[in-house]
């Protein structure tokens, strides 16, 4: 499934397009970096990185069919960069849904490219409240 931004006045559309799987309960969403996504050293900047894990794991929920669009907020996010990530190569995050309550989901994972882990995290996003139906007047 593609995953993207038609409006390029939103943050999320500087990622650029994203490819979304869920395969035995792990979701896989990929994206592409570019140079405007490096940093001095012509890797992949670490903003750009937190940025992608952020969107990966509101794609993930949606993927899992958690949440709908624009119904949610992160709470946490917590990423340990292990790597360098290089231009032009994909980065996948695979992102795994560790526990859903009433409000919150919890998601943790890795983000690879080939075979080379680029960082490990984890956050918690916080589900919008449903909306309770009008009061009835009588």
């Amino acid at each position: 499934m593609r995953w993207g931004f038609t409006d390029p006045t939103r943050y999320n559309s500087f990622l650029g397009p994203m490819m979304v799987r869920v395969e035995g309960g792990i979701a896989r969403v990929r994206m592409t970096p570019e140079r405007r996504h490096s940093n001095l050293r012509d890797n992949v900047h670490g903003g750009a990185l937190l940025g992608f894990i952020d969107v990966a794991l509101f794609a993930a929920a949606r993927s899992f069919g958690v949440i709908t669009a624009g119904t949610a907020v992160t709470l946490d996010l917590s990423v340990q960069f292990i790597g360098g990530g290089r231009i032009g190569e994909p980065v996948e995050a695979q992102v795994e849904l560790l526990k859903e309550t009433g409000r919150l989901l919890f998601l943790r994972g890795l983000v690879l490219q080939g075979d080379e882990k680029i960082s490990s995290f984890s956050g918690t996003i916080r589900k919008s409240a449903r909306l309770a139906p009008p009061p009835v007047e009588g």
